[in-house]
Protein backbone atom coordinates (compact mmCIF):
# COMPACT_ATOMS: atom_id res chain seq x y z
CA UNK A 1 0.00 0.00 0.00
CA UNK A 2 2.75 2.46 0.96
CA UNK A 3 4.67 1.79 -2.26
CA UNK A 4 1.57 2.63 -4.31
CA UNK A 5 1.07 5.85 -2.34
CA UNK A 6 4.68 6.88 -2.91
CA UNK A 7 4.41 6.11 -6.65
CA UNK A 8 1.37 8.37 -6.94
CA UNK A 9 3.20 11.11 -5.00
CA UNK A 10 6.06 10.80 -7.50
CA UNK A 11 3.61 11.01 -10.40
CA UNK A 12 4.07 7.39 -11.45
CA UNK A 13 0.44 6.23 -11.22
CA UNK A 14 0.88 3.20 -13.50
CA UNK A 15 3.25 1.37 -11.12
CA UNK A 16 1.92 -1.92 -9.80
CA UNK A 17 3.37 -3.42 -6.60
CA UNK A 18 2.77 -7.08 -5.81
CA UNK A 19 4.08 -9.51 -3.23
CA UNK A 20 5.13 -12.72 -5.00
CA UNK A 21 7.07 -15.88 -4.25
CA UNK A 22 10.29 -15.48 -6.24
CA UNK A 23 10.75 -19.26 -6.28
CA UNK A 24 7.33 -19.94 -7.85
CA UNK A 25 6.25 -16.94 -9.90
CA UNK A 26 2.86 -17.27 -11.53
CA UNK A 27 3.89 -15.37 -14.66
CA UNK A 28 4.05 -17.09 -18.03
CA UNK A 29 7.44 -17.82 -19.61
CA UNK A 30 9.07 -14.89 -21.43
CA UNK A 31 6.98 -12.16 -19.74
CA UNK A 32 9.43 -9.35 -18.89
CA UNK A 33 11.85 -7.23 -20.92
CA UNK A 34 13.97 -6.62 -17.81
CA UNK A 35 14.46 -8.64 -14.63
CA UNK A 36 16.10 -6.60 -11.88
CA UNK A 37 16.84 -8.33 -8.56
CA UNK A 38 18.18 -6.10 -5.80
CA UNK A 39 19.48 -7.65 -2.59
CA UNK A 40 17.06 -10.56 -2.60
CA UNK A 41 19.23 -13.54 -3.54
CA UNK A 42 20.74 -13.73 -0.07
CA UNK A 43 17.25 -14.39 1.32
CA UNK A 44 16.43 -17.28 -1.03
CA UNK A 45 16.62 -20.80 0.41
CA UNK A 46 17.03 -22.33 -3.08
CA UNK A 47 19.45 -20.25 -5.16
CA UNK A 48 19.12 -22.49 -8.24
CA UNK A 49 15.34 -22.26 -8.28
CA UNK A 50 15.58 -18.49 -7.77
CA UNK A 51 17.87 -18.07 -10.78
CA UNK A 52 15.84 -20.51 -12.91
CA UNK A 53 12.62 -18.59 -12.23
CA UNK A 54 14.12 -15.23 -13.17
CA UNK A 55 15.55 -16.61 -16.40
CA UNK A 56 12.22 -18.29 -17.21
CA UNK A 57 10.15 -15.09 -16.99
CA UNK A 58 12.70 -13.00 -18.96
CA UNK A 59 11.86 -12.49 -22.64
CA UNK A 60 14.40 -13.53 -25.30
CA UNK A 61 16.74 -10.57 -25.77
CA UNK A 62 15.73 -9.29 -22.31
CA UNK A 63 18.16 -7.81 -19.82
CA UNK A 64 18.93 -9.40 -16.45
CA UNK A 65 20.60 -7.43 -13.65
CA UNK A 66 21.15 -8.62 -10.09
CA UNK A 67 22.81 -7.17 -7.00
CA UNK A 68 23.21 -9.50 -4.03
CA UNK A 69 25.36 -10.22 -1.01
CA UNK A 70 27.79 -13.05 -1.64
CA UNK A 71 30.43 -14.91 0.30
CA UNK A 72 33.88 -15.33 -1.17
CA UNK A 73 34.43 -18.48 -3.20
CA UNK A 74 35.81 -21.07 -0.79
CA UNK A 75 36.70 -23.78 -3.29
CA UNK A 76 40.40 -22.88 -3.54
CA UNK A 77 40.87 -21.51 -0.03
CA UNK A 78 38.46 -23.14 2.42
CA UNK A 79 36.83 -21.06 5.14
CA UNK A 80 38.63 -20.82 8.46
CA UNK A 81 36.80 -21.52 11.72
CA UNK A 82 36.51 -17.74 12.18
CA UNK A 83 35.00 -17.37 8.69
CA UNK A 84 32.46 -20.09 9.50
CA UNK A 85 31.59 -18.49 12.86
CA UNK A 86 31.14 -15.08 11.20
CA UNK A 87 28.95 -16.49 8.43
CA UNK A 88 26.84 -18.41 10.94
CA UNK A 89 26.38 -15.25 13.00
CA UNK A 90 25.17 -13.35 9.92
CA UNK A 91 22.83 -16.20 8.92
CA UNK A 92 21.31 -16.42 12.38
CA UNK A 93 21.10 -12.71 13.17
CA UNK A 94 19.37 -11.81 9.90
CA UNK A 95 17.76 -15.20 9.22
CA UNK A 96 19.50 -15.70 5.90
CA UNK A 97 19.53 -19.33 4.79
CA UNK A 98 23.05 -19.12 3.32
CA UNK A 99 25.20 -17.08 0.93
CA UNK A 100 26.97 -18.32 -2.19
CA UNK A 101 29.84 -16.83 -4.16
CA UNK A 102 29.74 -14.60 -7.20
CA UNK A 103 31.27 -17.49 -9.14
CA UNK A 104 28.55 -19.88 -7.98
CA UNK A 105 25.80 -17.48 -9.04
CA UNK A 106 27.45 -17.08 -12.46
CA UNK A 107 27.56 -20.87 -12.81
CA UNK A 108 23.85 -21.14 -11.94
CA UNK A 109 23.04 -18.52 -14.58
CA UNK A 110 25.20 -20.27 -17.17
CA UNK A 111 23.71 -23.66 -16.29
CA UNK A 112 20.23 -22.49 -17.32
CA UNK A 113 21.48 -22.49 -20.93
CA UNK A 114 19.16 -19.52 -21.57
CA UNK A 115 21.59 -16.65 -21.21
CA UNK A 116 24.41 -15.11 -23.19
CA UNK A 117 27.66 -14.58 -21.30
CA UNK A 118 27.12 -13.16 -17.82
CA UNK A 119 29.19 -10.21 -16.65
CA UNK A 120 30.07 -10.20 -12.96
CA UNK A 121 31.72 -7.74 -10.61
CA UNK A 122 32.36 -7.32 -6.90
CA UNK A 123 31.10 -3.87 -5.86
CA UNK A 124 32.45 -4.12 -2.33
CA UNK A 125 34.46 -0.92 -2.73
CA UNK A 126 31.41 0.96 -4.04
CA UNK A 127 29.08 -0.24 -1.27
CA UNK A 128 31.15 -0.83 1.88
CA UNK A 129 30.70 2.69 3.26
CA UNK A 130 26.94 2.18 3.35
CA UNK A 131 27.21 -0.40 6.16
CA UNK A 132 28.52 2.04 8.75
CA UNK A 133 26.40 4.86 7.33
CA UNK A 134 23.28 2.75 7.94
CA UNK A 135 24.25 2.34 11.58
CA UNK A 136 24.90 5.99 12.23
CA UNK A 137 21.74 7.18 10.51
CA UNK A 138 19.76 5.19 13.06
CA UNK A 139 21.91 6.02 16.08
CA UNK A 140 22.05 9.76 15.46
CA UNK A 141 18.29 10.14 15.02
CA UNK A 142 17.00 10.90 18.56
CA UNK A 143 13.37 10.38 17.57
CA UNK A 144 13.78 6.62 17.83
CA UNK A 145 15.02 6.84 21.41
CA UNK A 146 12.38 9.39 22.41
CA UNK A 147 9.30 7.97 20.69
CA UNK A 148 10.07 4.26 20.37
CA UNK A 149 12.76 3.27 22.87
CA UNK A 150 12.23 -0.49 22.32
CA UNK A 151 12.86 0.04 18.59
CA UNK A 152 15.97 2.06 19.42
CA UNK A 153 17.38 -0.92 21.34
CA UNK A 154 16.81 -3.05 18.22
CA UNK A 155 18.65 -0.35 16.24
CA UNK A 156 21.66 -0.73 18.55
CA UNK A 157 21.57 -4.51 18.08
CA UNK A 158 21.28 -4.10 14.29
CA UNK A 159 24.17 -1.65 14.47
CA UNK A 160 26.38 -4.35 15.93
CA UNK A 161 25.33 -6.77 13.20
CA UNK A 162 25.91 -4.16 10.48
CA UNK A 163 29.39 -3.56 11.88
CA UNK A 164 30.08 -7.31 11.73
CA UNK A 165 28.88 -7.33 8.12
CA UNK A 166 31.07 -4.31 7.32
CA UNK A 167 34.09 -6.14 8.73
CA UNK A 168 33.24 -9.30 6.78
CA UNK A 169 33.20 -7.24 3.58
CA UNK A 170 36.36 -5.39 4.58
CA UNK A 171 38.39 -8.58 5.11
CA UNK A 172 37.11 -10.28 1.95
CA UNK A 173 34.77 -12.85 3.52
CA UNK A 174 31.78 -11.12 1.91
CA UNK A 175 31.44 -9.64 -1.58
CA UNK A 176 28.77 -7.49 -3.19
CA UNK A 177 27.88 -9.39 -6.34
CA UNK A 178 26.73 -7.57 -9.48
CA UNK A 179 25.51 -9.53 -12.47
CA UNK A 180 24.34 -8.58 -15.96
CA UNK A 181 23.33 -10.71 -18.93
CA UNK A 182 20.90 -10.86 -21.82
CA UNK A 183 18.69 -13.78 -22.64
CA UNK A 184 19.46 -15.67 -25.86
CA UNK A 185 17.13 -15.03 -28.78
Amino acid sequence: KRATELAVEQEVPNANFLVKNALEMDYPDNTFDIVWACESGEHMPDKKKYIDEMMRVLKPGGKFVMATWCQRDDRDVPFTKKDERDLNYLYEEWTHPYFISIESYAELIDDTGMMNSVTTADWKVQTIASWRHSVWVGVYDPRGFIFKPHKYIKCIRDGYCLERMHRAFDRGLMEYGMFAATKKI
